[in-house]
């Protein structure tokens, strides 16, 4: 009784699945009228419309397709690398003497101009000094314009005038040089820049060669990085470089290269490069890590767009369209880009078409009846409507 009872389900579900099939797909009342099921049965087949009245998106007759033109592109050669910023210039700034600071005009993180007097030292010594100096000066000329005139009378020697002559000289000197140390009292910026943080304050007491301040100019970053030596015969000075620092990946910035150095790494077999990035509004710091990107054109292969390539058991391939049907091409995929894929093939040559939508039926020798990517984008929003309904 059970055995019968397992039997009876089975059949009621294969009833209910054949009765179901029969009535929501469209292809199988033609298969089941084929084998003569339908008439075992006692269903008269339903008429198929042709799929041409359709608009050729239903099922039978040529299936529609969406098509795209094969290109041809550069492949490009692409070179990245990691290097290391720098400022244009930075200038550490040292005192030239030694004492006490008496007036100190900058703050960390401040621009300064060159030739700002940025740091005093103590100079009262120095200053009484230049004054003495100059009353020593001011002395030896009116003695060397007295002994000029009484010269002229002959009243003096040659030696005489000789000697007045020298000191007035000497006192001369004497005054430059009291003028050089009083003005090594005072620390003035030798560049245009931003100040770095500084450790000393009014009061402090520097000696010969103290750092003061750190001075960079970061108008432009200089970027030292390598590349392999491959691609020595093909970069040159000016040539473009897209530049992401890998503290910032959405901000991408283009530069140049700056300069190459003239020698190869034995040990790398890589060759030192420092390219130049403009820093207009001052996001870039020396010190920073950038990764580098650098683009050669090289040989040139078909392009085709990114939904034509399909994978099979053979390895990539696109379906070509020639005369109302589709074959398959094999390719070889050579460069991703972001709007293309390059490939090569011998089976596919410039300017052929290649199917982009509607891959999921496709079969090689298949009748395809090509659409526009307007169609394709009205069928598209009929099946959502549908579906949502």
């Amino acid at each position: 009784m059970k055995a019968f009872r397992q039997i009876f389900l089975s059949l009621a579900v294969l009833a209910a699945g054949l009765y179901v099939w029969i009535g929501y797909v469209p292809a199988a009342q033609p298969m089941l009228d084929r084998i003569g099921l339908l008439d075992l049965l006692g269903i008269e087949p339903a008429e198929v419309e042709d799929a041409s009245e359709q608009g050729g998106w239903q099922g039978g007759g040529a299936t529609t397709v969406v098509t795209a033109q094969v290109g041809e592109r550069a492949v490009a050669d692409r070179v990245t690398s990691i290097g290391d910023g720098r400022a244009r210039r930075s200038v550490s700034v040292r005192s030239n003497a030694v004492g006490i600071i008496t007036d100190l005009s900058l703050a960390a993180g401040s621009y300064v101009e060159a030739g700002t007097v940025i740091a005093r030292l103590e100079n009262e010594a120095e200053t009484i000094a230049l004054e003495q100096a100059q009353i020593q000066k001011e002395n030896a000329r009116t003695d060397a314009e007295r002994i000029r005139q009484l010269a002229t009378r002959g009243a003096v020697t040659e030696v005489r005038l000789r000697e007045v002559e020298l000191a007035l000289r000497s006192a001369e000197l004497a005054v430059r040089q009291a003028e050089f140390d009083l003005s090594q009292r005072q620390i003035e910026a030798p560049i245009s820049g931003w100040v770095g943080i500084i450790d000393i304050e009014v009061g402090d007491r520097v000696d010969a060669q103290d750092l003061v301040a750190l001075i960079t100019d970061r108008s432009e970053i200089l970027i030292d990085f390598r590349v392999p030596e491959r691609v020595v015969g093909k970069i040159s000075a000016g040539q473009p470089m897209t530049v992401t620092p890998l503290g910032m990946r959405d901000a991408t910035l283009t530069g140049e290269i700056a300069a190459i150095d003239s020698v190869v790494d034995r040990a790398s077999r890589t060759m030192l490069v420092q390219g130049r990035v403009p820093n207009e509004d001052d996001l870039l710091r020396a010190g920073m890590a950038f990764s580098v990107s650098l683009s050669f054109s090289g040989e040139t292969a078909l392009s085709v767009a990114p939904l034509a390539v399909q994978w099979s058991s053979d390895g990539p391939f696109v379906w070509a369209v020639r005369d109302g049907k589709v074959e398959k091409a094999p390719v070889e995929i050579v460069q991703r880009e972001n709007d293309a894929v390059l490939v090569r093939s011998e089976d596919l040559a410039v300017g052929e078409i290649v199917v982009i939508e509607g891959v999921q039926t496709l079969r090689d020798g298949a009748d395809v009846t090509v659409a526009t990517q307007e169609d394709a984008v009205s069928h598209a929003a009929a099946v959502d409507e549908g579906a949502a309904l």
